[in-house]
């Protein structure tokens, strides 16, 4: 047997004669115990639940060598630069942390990844760190294995984690063992990484983000080990498993911001930083996230299973020390797309189930937008705000192109809950019943930015605020309840977190454009109708409006009714109300334009018509077995060569009627404003 195998093209390094070299299946699939012959598989996930199916396509035997030093397989990691990594089927991937191919491949497109999963946490509105919160919380999430996904390897997950307010009492006892002490609750600041397996690029990205930290004015503490256990994993998972270590840092003397803005700003600049260390810009393999960076949080994920969270992978979720006064969890469940470590979920402020259907509109204008970004109330230089962009990886899933843009609103000084509402904001338009002032807020945000609709249920916390929100469809569920205890737990399902009936004070579910929102500054539940009201009323978004915005009826409006003629149009027979035969004049004077402009007999008798006829658009089962535009050799209408994307065909179609409320025809057009601002000039609009 060859030391060495290429696949694909993609060739495999030589593994050590002295281990054992056996034939396996290549791929996930595993070995065929049967032929012990390798089999390159191509897989088609389907089904809505866990555990996953597959759909599996066999193709050309290869033989490879199987060296349980597993780094082999992948080639040195021990070099400066680590090559562009290739799976076992010779596919090359875009991260050491995934086996989700570089480019899109058969059916699969990374552009079309989305994530469904199972979210909830639990709250104390004491303020008060225990260790029944974190208990609960990996409960709830066990409950919830059904929501999430396995691969046809059941112990290798679609992905899941934790976000818990930072143990203090806990880091503190285990830092004085690494070498180090920690000051007091916030004035530390912990995070989470994810680095190279390779010792060599791991050193270089611990130096290159220590060199950023310390050019800002910060202290790195120290670094800790993060004790896990892959032992039950998967091979998939362990295929891809990072080494995780913590970094612990004060803030910055020299800055006057608040300790989470530093920590935003030092994030995005050491990535910078670090991706050019370990020249990731030059597409080697991406070794290396940042889970979370903040004085109030922390994140423990990976690409596991719930129980493999909570029973033995991370040591510290088992330790009776480690305590905390909230604790999100998700169990991910990845639409369309591959697991990976660094998609598990929370993201640094966020869990989210469902998708974002927007998501290429909601990215491209974030992308637009970019020049006009100041960020005045961070006080960064153009040049040192350059270095934050893209704001949206484009290599991240929908959630996590959410997460980028909620952390920027918020790091330029917008509270979480106003940031929430600009991204996902209620059904406002055609909500007669909506105080005028309310609306006037989602108008003004409307002038900002695009909605980030779903169906979408989004939990977030910053540390002071934890909460939940549906967008305006309601298509994701979300229960809670209060109790008279003080606690607050919300999740995908009921039934996940044992409550005494008598100590239930309120349970409900989350309402379409509904917020259910902890403050545990105040540790209250804020009504949310009181919230909006406070954030409506912070600015006269009204009158904003009202002076700069304009609106097309005003200008037809402006035009005497005697003088609304239509123009002339070359070629076309004016029609008069003397005409005997109105309707056949009317055609023989269309026909020319009508022929011109790309109109056929069934556009006009199976669109037109019934529009004009009845009001409504026409409605129709049929397949279109017309060629495609681009490749007609007839004259097209311009709109005829777009096509909506399949998440945006709803089946059934909406109704127009029933669903009004959640729907919107308008579209904002005007000079582009820093969404970062709140100004009265960001309100120009033309509609």
């Amino acid at each position: 047997m060859s030391a060495a195998a290429t696949c694909g093209g993609g060739k495999l390094v030589p593994g050590n004669e002295a281990f054992s070299a056996t034939r396996f299946r290549v791929g996930i699939g595993g070995v065929d115990q049967l032929s012990r012959q390798p089999r390159v598989v191509q897989l088609c996930r389907y089904g809505r639940r866990s555990p996953r199916s597959y759909a599996v396509r066999r193709s050309s035997l290869v033989e490879v060598v199987e060296d349980h030093r597993l780094n082999t397989l992948w080639g040195d990691l021990e070099g400066r630069t680590m090559r562009r990594r290739v799976r076992n089927d010779g596919v090359l991937v875009r991260s050491a942390l995934s086996l989700v191919p570089e480019k899109p491949m058969g059916l699969y497109n990374p552009k079309f990844d989305k994530d469904s999963c199972g979210v909830g946490f639990v709250a104390e509105l004491s303020g008060e760190s225990r260790r029944q919160t974190v208990s609960d919380a990996l409960e709830m999430l066990v409950r919830m294995t059904h929501r999430g996904a396995c691969g046809c390897e059941v112990n290798t997950g679609d992905g899941a984690g934790i976000l818990v307010a930072l143990p203090h009492d806990f880091f503190k006892e285990l830092t004085k063992d690494v070498g180090f002490e920690l000051p007091p609750p916030g004035e530390y600041a912990v995070g989470m990484f994810f680095l190279p397996t390779s010792e060599s690029r791991r050193l270089e990205s611990k130096i290159a983000f220590t060199k950023v930290a310390e050019s800002l004015g910060h202290t790195v503490l120290g670094w800790r080990s993060v004790p896990t256990d892959n032992s039950g994993l998967g091979k998939s998972a362990v295929q891809t498993e990072p080494v995780v270590e913590q970094v612990f840092l004060t803030s910055s003397p020299r800055s006057k911001l608040d300790f989470e803005q530093q920590m935003y700003i030092l994030r995005r600049l050491a990535i910078v930083e670090i991706k050019a260390a370990l020249n990731l810009q030059h597409n080697g393999a991406k070794d290396f996230y940042i889970c979370s960076l903040s004085s109030r949080t922390v994140v423990y994920k990976g690409q596991l299973t719930t129980a493999q969270l909570k029973e033995y992978y991370y040591s510290d979720l088992g330790d009776e020390r480690f305590t905390s006064y909230m604790a999100l969890v998700h169990s991910r469940f990845s639409t369309n797309t591959f697991p990976s470590w660094d998609r598990a979920q929370p993201m640094c402020v966020i869990g989210h189930n469902g998708e974002i259907n927007t998501l290429r509109g909601n990215v491209n204008w974030m992308r637009a937008r970019e020049g006009l970004l100041k960020c005045a109330e961070v006080g960064l230089s153009k040049n040192e705000m350059n270095k934050l962009l893209p704001i949206v990886d484009p290599s991240s899933s929908d959630s996590g192109a959410f997460d980028s843009v909620l952390e920027l609103l918020v790091c330029a000084g917008r509270s979480l809950p106003e940031a929430i509402m600009m991204m996902i904001p209620e059904a406002w338009q055609n909500d007669k019943n909506m105080d005028p002032q309310r609306k006037a807020l989602y108008e003004y945000f409307s002038s900002l930015v695009e909605p980030w609709d779903g169906p979408a249920l989004i939990t977030f916390t910053d540390g002071r605020y934890l909460g939940a929100t549906l967008d305006r469809n309601g298509l994701r569920p979300g229960r809670f309840y209060i109790t008279k205890s003080g606690r607050v737990i919300m999740a995908s399902e009921v039934g996940v977190v044992d409550v005494p009936p008598e100590d239930v004070s309120r349970k409900g579910r989350l309402n379409p454009g509904m917020m259910l929102l902890v403050d545990f500054e105040k540790h209250i539940v804020v009504d949310d109708e009181a919230l909006k009201q406070q954030y409506s009323l912070a600015r006269p978004y009204g009158e904003w409006l009202k002076r700069q915005k304009i609106e097309l009826k005003d200008i037809v409006q402006s035009v005497s009714e005697i003088e609304r003629t239509a123009p002339p149009m070359s070629g076309v027979a004016a029609v008069s109300d003397q005409d005997k035969d109105i309707e056949n004049t009317g055609i023989h004077g269309l026909s020319a334009p009508l022929k011109a402009f790309g109109y056929t007999v069934e556009a006009l008798e199976m669109l037109l018509l019934p529009m004009a006829k009845d009001g409504t658009e026409a409605l129709g089962s049929m397949g279109n077995d017309t060629p495609l535009a681009v490749m007609s050799n007839r004259e097209k209408l311009s709109f005829e060569y777009f096509k909506q994307m399949f998440a945006q065909v709803t089946n059934p179609p909406i109704d127009p009627i029933r669903e009004k409320i959640v729907t919107s025809m308008e579209c904002m057009i005007g000079p582009e404003g820093d969404l970062t601002e709140t100004t009265r000039s960001n309100a120009i609009a033309f509609i």
